[in-house]
C-alpha cells in the first residue's frame, strides 16, 4: 500500500493519473445515464411496470458500480488510499454487492423478455418483485461470505481500489472463487443465453428478430443505453422529467 502522497510502487505517476481519469469519465457517465434512469421510472408512470422494475433494478446496481468507480478514481488522483483497511473491506463489499446485482439483474432481464415475447404474457407484478428480492438477497449473501472468512477482500495492484484478492492461490479463496463463479456467473449467462435463444427462435418466425446484448454487462454506461435508455417509453419519461411544462400540457391534452 502507497503511503501518503507517494505512488503506489512499479506504477509511474503518469500511468496512475491515467487510471483515475479513465474510471472518473466512466464513473460521472454512468452515474449520470443510470441516474436518468431511475428518475424517468420514479417520475412517469407510464414506465411504472413489473418489467421495468427489473430495469430499476440493473441501474440501481450500475449506479452502486460508478460509485465505487468514483471511490477508485478518487483514491487514485490522489494517488493514495485514504479510508484505511476498514475502507477497504467496505468498499471491497459494496463493489461485489452491486457487480453480482449488475450480473443477475440482467439476467433476470433477459428472463423477463423471454417470458413477455414467447409465452405473450405481461410479467406478474408479484414476480418481478421476488425476483428483484432474490437478487439482492443473493447478491448481498455472496459479497458477505468474504468478511466472514471465504474468499478475502484486499488492495487492487495500484493500490488505490479493493475487490477480491486474486492473487491468493489457496485452497479456501479458490473453493470460493470457483463455487461463486457457478452461481453468479455460469448460471445467470447461461439464462440469459438460453433465454434469447428461445426469443431468436420464436421471433425469427414471426420476421422481427432483436438483437441480444449479451455484452452488455461490462460497464454501466452501457447497461443504461441499451436496456434503458434505448427505448422510445424511456425517451418519453426522460423528456417528461426534463421538461415538466411539456409534461402537464402533455397530460391536459
Amino acid at each position: 500500500m502507497a503511503e501518503s502522497g507517494s505512488l503506489p510502487t512499479g506504477f509511474s505517476e503518469l500511468e496512475v493519473l491515467a487510471v483515475g481519469t479513465v474510471l472518473l469519465v466512466e464513473a460521472l457517465t454512468g452515474l449520470c445515464l443510470n441516474s436518468l434512469t431511475i428518475l424517468s421510472f420514479c417520475k412517469t408512470p407510464e414506465l411504472r411496470t413489473p418489467t421495468h422494475l427489473l430495469v430499476l433494478s440493473l441501474a440501481l446496481a450500475d449506479t452502486g458500480i460508478s460509485l465505487n468507480a468514483l471511490v477508485a478514481a478518487t483514491s487514485s488522483l490522489l494517488r493514495r488510499w485514504p479510508y484505511g483497511s476498514e475502507g477497504c473491506q467496505a468498499l471491497g463489499f459494496q463493489g461485489f454487492l452491486t457487480a453480482l446485482g449488475s450480473i443477475c439483474s440482467s439476467a433476470a432481464i433477459a428472463w423477463g423478455h423471454y417470458h413477455h415475447y414467447c409465452t405473450r404474457s405481461q410479467l406478474a407484478w408479484n414476480t418481478a418483485v421476488s425476483l428483484v428480492i432474490c437478487v439482492w438477497l443473493s447478491s448481498a449473501f455472496w459479497a458477505a461470505l468474504p468478511l466472514l472468512g471465504w474468499g478475502h477482500y484486499d488492495y487492487e495492484p495500484l493500490g488505490t481500489c479493493c475487490t477480491l484478492d486474486y492473487s491468493r492461490g489457496d485452497r479456501n479463496f479458490t473453493s470460493f472463487l470457483l463455487t461463486m463463479a457457478f452461481f453468479n456467473f455460469f448460471l445467470p449467462l447461461f439464462i440469459t443465453l438460453t433465454s434469447y435463444r428461445f426469443m431468436e427462435q420464436k421471433l425469427r418466425k414471426t420476421g422481427h428478430l432483436q438483437v441480444p446484448a449479451l455484452i452488455a454487462k461490462t460497464v454501466p454506461t452501457i447497461n443504461a443505453i441499451n436496456y434503458a435508455l434505448g427505448r422510445e417509453v424511456v425517451h418519453r419519461g426522460i423528456w417528461q422529467c426534463l421538461s415538466p411544462q411539456r409534461s402537464e400540457l402533455d397530460r391536459a391534452q
